[in-house]
């Protein structure tokens, strides 16, 4: 059974910076993609940013390129979300998913449904 846990949210003053990690357990899609999504109150979820488990490009919304970066370390099966330059409308619940098709664009175009696998989110909050 996947299970994927998300840590480090918290309050942060505009221009700080939080790193999001989220630790997988039972994912053994190499080379799938996996990513971070983000829904803030009264909004539709959005993609953040998405790479491939196996390496490679790494895909990012432009409101966040830039100032985001993601990365992974297989060894640890976990994936991070580096987050600096934050913006009060960075602020929001923020999701790690994971892909188990290993073929179509969701990856790259950051769509929610290619996703099959989600946490729990944790909050990022950033005040002006």
């Amino acid at each position: 059974q996947v299970q994927l846990v998300e840590s480090g949210g918290g309050s942060v003053q505009a221009g700080g910076s939080l790193r999001l990690s989220c630790a997988a357990s039972g994912y053994t899609y190499i080379s799938n993609c996996m990513g971070w999504f983000r829904q803030a109150p009264g909004k539709e979820r959005e993609g953040v940013a998405a790479s491939y488990t196996g390496g490679g490009k790494s895909y990012y919304a432009d409101s966040v390129k830039g100032r985001f970066t993601i990365s992974q370390d297989n060894a640890k099966n976990t994936l991070y979300l580096q987050m600096n330059s934050l913006k009060p409308d960075d602020t929001a619940m923020y999701y790690c998913a994971a892909a188990t098709a290993s073929f179509g664009s969701g990856c790259r175009t950051l769509d929610h449904s290619y996703f099959s696998y989600w946490g729990q989110g944790t909050q990022v909050t950033v005040s002006s």
